[in-house]
């Protein structure tokens, strides 16, 4: 896992070692390891190294000869390649100068061109510099796990794992595109290839580019997805299918050099995940549970004890509470650059800080079990006809009925509205097509993003094997009612886990994962209201004392209230600039 960027000029003259410097310093907390430095003819890479895989000869950037020429291809990466012990063993004629997963990358390069990220299983952003073809090439995994930004300067071509690096070499001015700047407060994320700051763009999810001459000459797209409508299985046979398939992508998610863990929450996902786990290693596996005392959410530290205690796991605790999200939200919104109102980064960077500190420099989480086995109550309701309940997901935006905005957002929803265009396109049906919907902007530009960026901020790595390819070809295929039943999402998980880790109490009925964020909010409501109503970014697009009577309303209004904080705090840090050193009341008082 590391942090990459890199430059391609115009006119062929050689990049700036000052700007590539700038890009690299901006995400050095992405690769505390070592750094390694790229610069031939027009092309000039960086990559910041977290060690993981191959401690001893796996440094970036990596090189490979091509077939009957002296020329090079030179790969920096962030990832890892699950697969790379398979890979090596079918390329049985190749001479590897690494154990590194990522060095099958450029042999796959050599033989496939830009369909080589067709045979790979893992989590990666990746650049190949082909000399030869006078070609940067730039790929990024199909569910988009790991980062990758580019923009098209007056000089040339440039990218980076995180938009910060752009903005802090000067590359592009720290402004805000309205549009998503409204998509953004309706959603809590923004949608598609463009981001929320004009002139930088985000390669997508499964997306390869080809940049020749400082500009893009060729782009490929590799779905997530399978398509087509769900196939004819058995519950018998599809449980012992996820069985196999489960166990073997935890195990390849294991594939490390360094110490790992995982984050447990108690509930169904992580549940599965610990259990495999406890299956697979011989000593107790490492769990960390956030909780948050003395409030009125639901904690679920009590039941992760318990599953925790069922599958032997060192389980250790950390517990949030006021003071800490008051003193903490300022640092953790500057870690969120590309930005996602997400209340759930406050636990998250909380739970990677105690990861660091516990030496773990690698942890599994269960982001996708919700998307690909239909865990949400949205997906039930959007399949539901209109008479009986039924309306289509994200249909409200989180600040309307607040009477804060100065003007209704405009397309605050197209970017869903394309997304459930494409998946019809593709022959799925209802369930499928809401699934897919989440899986195109959702999971990569939300959850993914949070993960990414909180636990890269503590230099640990994420990892998420329900996102794993065999795991997902699987669920999406899986009949309806091995998904939903009744008004129960996960079916499959559930029924695997009755089975396999019954205290987990899987058909149980639970509360779904919260953060007390309204009640903190509600509690300094005159006080914060106040200075969330004077903040520039604020003042753009709501009306002061409207926002004042948001924060006086109470915990009935949280999730707005919250949204409104977040992005007071994030245009503050990512386009004024000021510092985020110090707590909440201190940043927005300055």
């Amino acid at each position: 896992m590391c942090g990459i960027a890199g430059l391609m000029s115009v006119d062929g003259t050689p990049p700036s070692v000052e700007i590539l410097r700038a890009m690299a310093d901006a995400i050095a907390h992405r690769g505390p390891d070592g750094r390694g430095k790229y610069n031939v003819a027009d092309v000039a890479l960086v990559q910041n190294r977290l060690a993981i895989i191959d401690l001893e000869t796996g440094d970036q950037p990596l090189y490979a000869a091509k077939d009957g020429d002296a020329s090079e291809l030179a790969l920096v990466a962030n990832g890892e390649i699950y697969n790379y012990i398979e890979l090596c063993e079918d390329m049985s004629k190749v001479v590897f100068k690494t154990n590194s997963d990522c060095e099958p990358i450029l042999y796959l390069y050599r033989t496939h061109g830009i369909d080589f990220a067709e045979h790979l299983r893992g989590m990666y952003a990746v650049a190949i510099h082909d000399v030869d073809d006078g070609a940067l090439v730039l790929s990024r995994d199909p569910f988009g796990i790991k980062p990758l930004y580019y923009g098209l300067a007056a000089d040339g071509f440039v990218f980076a794992s995180e938009p910060q690096a752009l903005l802090r070499a000067k590359l592009v001015k720290p402004e805000v595109d309205a549009s998503k700047r409204d998509e953004l407060l309706a959603l809590q994320f923004t949608t598609g290839a463009e981001t929320i700051f004009p002139g930088i763009y985000r390669v997508l999810p499964g997306e390869t580019i080809v940049v020749r001459e400082g500009r893009i000459a060729e782009r490929a797209l590799l779905s997530e997805l399978p398509p087509g409508r769900p196939a004819k299985v058995s519950s018998d046979d599809a449980l012992k299918a996820f069985d196999k398939i489960i166990m073997d992508a935890v195990d390849v998610h294991q594939r490390s050099d360094v110490p790992y863990g995982m984050f447990l929450s108690g509930g169904i996902d992580s549940s599965v995940i610990l259990k495999v786990m406890s299956r697979l290693n011989q000593s107790p596996v490492h769990a960390l549970t956030a909780g948050f005392p003395g409030s009125d959410v639901h904690d679920e530290r009590a039941h992760a004890k318990v599953v925790a205690k069922a599958c032997g796991a060192d389980h250790e605790e950390i517990t949030l509470n006021e003071d800490d999200f008051w003193r903490e939200l300022p640092a953790i919104t500057a870690a969120m650059d590309d930005p996602c109102a997400d209340y759930a980064v406050v636990p998250t960077y909380m739970l990677a800080r105690k990861a660091h500190e516990a030496g773990l420099k690698v942890v599994l989480s269960g982001e996708g079990g919700d998307e690909l086995f239909a865990g949400y109550g949205r997906y039930r309701r959007q399949c539901r006809p209109a008479i009986f309940g039924g309306r289509p997901m994200r249909h409200a935006a989180i600040l309307d009925g607040t009477g804060v905005l100065r003007e209704d957002p405009r397309g605050w929803r197209d970017g869903v509205a394309a997304a459930e265009r494409e998946a019809r396109d593709y022959g799925h049906n209802s369930l499928q097509i809401a699934q897919a919907v989440d899986c195109a902007d959702w999971l990569p530009n939300d959850l993914l993003t949070k993960l990414d960026r909180c636990l890269m901020a503590h230099g640990v790595e994420g990892r998420v094997p329900f996102l794993d390819p065999f795991v997902a070809d699987f669920a999406f295929k899986l009949p309806n009612r091995l998904k939903v039943r009744g008004r129960t999402g996960k079916w499959l998980l559930r029924k695997w886990l009755e089975t396999a880790l019954p205290e987990s109490l899987p058909f149980t009925p639970k509360r779904g994962f919260t953060v007390p964020v309204g009640h903190w909010i509600s509690g300094q409501g005159s006080k914060l209201g106040t200075l969330v109503a004077q903040q520039a970014g604020v003042v753009e697009v709501c009306d002061p004392d409207a926002v004042e009577c948001l924060f006086n309303a109470g915990d009935t209004k949280g999730h707005a209230q919250w949204t409104l904080l977040f992005y007071a705090l994030w245009h503050q840090h990512h386009i004024i600039g000021s510092d985020a050193a110090g707590g909440v009341f201190d940043v927005l008082s300055a």
